[in-house]
Order: C-alpha cells, then sequence, then structure tokens
C-alpha cells in the first residue's frame, strides 16, 4: 500500500474517525489519496469500512499495536482525536517512536497544542478556534476570505480601496503606504491575474493582499 513519500497521492494514516477525523479521511480520498483509517470503536470501523481503502480497529496509543497494523510504513499521519487529550498525545508520541515524518494532530485547546507540539507533533490544527477567527474578520471587516498563519502572517480577500481606484498599483504605492504585498486583482467576469506594478485596478475588482496580520488587517479596513 505505502508509496513514495513524494508521490501526489501518498497514502496517509487517519486515527480517530470523529467528525473532524473522518472529514479529512474524505477529503483525502477524494483527492485520491489510499487512507489507512484507525479508530478504537469497533461500531465506527464498522461504518466506515466501504468509504475508505482500509478500516481497523486499533488501540492508536500503544505503540506496538500501531506497529502492527504498517503504521511504520507510512511518511504521513493524521491524528483527529480531540476530546481524549491523553490519547491524543500518546498517539503522537507512538507515532512518532515509530518514525513518521509528518504527523498532522488536532487540538481543543492552546495548552494541547503545546504539549503536541513537544510530543512530535509537525503541524497542530485547532480546527474550531481558527474558524471563529476567520469568520469573525469575515462578519466585522471588509473581506470576503481571510487566513492567518502562526507566525503572525495573512492572506485575505477583500475590496479596492478607495484611493487606489483608477491607479496602477506602482502608482498607488500600497506596499510602501501599507506595508502589505499585493499578491493578484480579481475583475469580475474575468480570471484572476497575477499583481505587476502596471496592473490597474478598479472599484470593482478585489484583491489578494499578503502581509503582516495587523497591516492585513488594516488595509482592509480602508474604506
Amino acid at each position: 500500500m505505502a508509496k513514495r513519500a513524494d508521490s501526489p497521492t501518498a497514502p496517509v494514516l487517519v486515527i480517530g474517525l470523529g467528525r473532524f477525523g473522518s472529514s479529512v479521511a474524505s477529503s483525502l480520498v477524494q483527492l485520491g489519496h489510499e487512507v489507512l483509517a484507525v479508530d478504537e470503536r469497533a461500531d465506527v470501523v464498522q461504518r466506515y469500512a466501504g468509504e475508505f481503502t482500509h478500516v481497523v480497529a486499533a488501540d492508536s496509543t500503544d505503540t506496538e499495536a500501531l506497529r502492527q497494523i504498517g503504521a511504520e510504513q507510512f511518511n504521513r499521519a493524521v491524528v483527529g482525536i480531540g476530546t481524549d487529550i491523553e490519547a491524543s498525545v500518546l498517539t503522537v508520541l507512538s507515532l512518532s517512536e515509530l518514525g513518521l515524518t509528518e504527523i498532522w494532530a488536532k487540538a481543543i485547546s492552546a495548552k494541547h497544542a503545546s504539549i503536541l507540539d513537544r510530543v512530535g507533533a509537525t503541524n497542530v490544527v485547532r480546527p474550531e478556534s481558527d474558524m471563529g477567527k476567520r469568520v469573525a474578520h469575515l462578519v466585522t471587516g471588509t473581506m470576503t476570505d481571510y487566513i492567518e498563519f502562526d507566525d503572525g502572517f495573512a492572506i485575505a480577500r477583500t475590496r479596492t480601496p478607495e484611493t487606489a481606484c483608477g491607479r496602477t498599483l506602482q502608482e498607488s504605492s500600497l506596499r510602501s503606504k501599507h506595508g502589505v504585498t499585493i499578491v493578484g486583482v480579481k475583475t469580475r467576469g474575468e480570471d484572476f491575474t497575477y499583481a505587476r506594478p502596471g496592473t490597474m485596478i478598479s472599484q470593482s475588482d478585489e484583491l489578494i493582499v499578503s502581509g503582516p496580520t495587523d497591516k492585513v488587517e488594516t488595509f482592509c479596513a480602508l474604506p
């Protein structure tokens, strides 16, 4: 089952088939990946038996149990266990001990995330918290999409501020004035275009903006 780690359809191990884990597994299958899905609950395993490449019941906190199902053959794993913090942490630790190089894990709190990071998770996600922040920005601002990264960097999709309408990006000097980079421009009815100094922007255009989170937020709030 295992394939090259750099293959576009490299197999993925998904542990914990709650709402988050099962959703990730389903999306991976749709993207063409083989998925070994693991859950300790027999009824859950039976429910998803026909949806993923392989579905097995196993105690993911037990390194030997993971070895028996071939977990060490994978390079990538997703740990979707959330509410049982002890099981989540021990599972990540076991995967790390087996030598997996890319371990994604769900956390339900900042402290949980910190522990996962320390025991071997290479990527920690907090779905509820991340989505809450995103929705808050969309509801209270002028953005139509927003992604914030852990290192204080953000990307947003927003409408063109009045001061830039009818001017090229070079003429409006948005980067020097506001500390953000215009990555691209989307004109209604036309394809997305990458931003260049000579790109003319109009009032109906949407801009893809990147930069430090605070500067992006300030820019998107401009009238």
